[in-house]
């Protein structure tokens, strides 16, 4: 994973709520086990295409004013239903960095911080403002757990210490605990 310290980028806005894992990414793009090629083909897939698998040009991904975007403002309760990894990694593999919502899920959330996607919970009226102007280029602080909104206003957001340390230094919990083999060694031998 690459440390995640500084987000720019101008923003996409799906605002529908409660947006579910599985119209993220459908059930019958789970047999994967690669996170390679998700964006592309399951990402919204049923929002995305038609039955014959067209693009749909009303969906604003298919819009080229999304072309680019890595900030995704999606509506309240973002990321509800199941528990799917194949989530954030569809997201991620399409490009976004980052999910900004008035409330996102806590599963999804979990599994967006270990794989270094940025779930960024605002405030209704901030997030109101973001609907509202969509395209905005925006810039996320990790280090600080702020949001810069055009004309220098920072929108801070909650963001806990552990999944701040890993973002910024480029590790999931597995590198995280690797990172302390040489401490954890001794421990062992010193309590054998």
């Amino acid at each position: 994973m690459e440390p995640v310290r500084h987000i720019r980028s101008r923003t996409v806005v799906l605002p529908s709520t409660n947006i579910d894992t599985d119209q993220i990414v459908p059930a019958r793009f789970l047999t994967t086990t690669t996170r390679a090629g998700l964006g592309a083909k399951a990402l919204f897939a049923d929002w995305r295409f038609d039955a014959a698998g067209r693009l749909r040009p009303e969906f604003v991904l298919n819009q080229p004013a999304a072309a680019g975007c890595h900030i995704l403002v999606a509506g309240h309760n973002f990321g509800c239903g199941s528990s799917r990894e194949h989530a954030p990694w569809a997201l991620i593999d399409y490009g976004f960095q980052a999910i900004i919502s008035t409330e996102i899920a806590d599963i999804f959330r979990s599994n967006a911080l270990k794989n270094g996607l940025v779930p960024v919970v605002v405030d209704p009226p901030s997030h109101a403002w973001l609907v509202a102007h969509p395209g905005v280029e925006l810039s996320i602080d990790i280090e600080r757990r702020a949001l810069a909104l055009p004309g220098g206003r920072a929108v801070e957001f909650p963001l806990e210490a552990f999944a701040r340390y890993c973002l910024l230094n480029g590790v999931d919990e597995l590198g995280y605990l690797l990172g302390h083999a040489a401490q954890i060694d001794a421990f062992e031998r010193a309590h054998a």
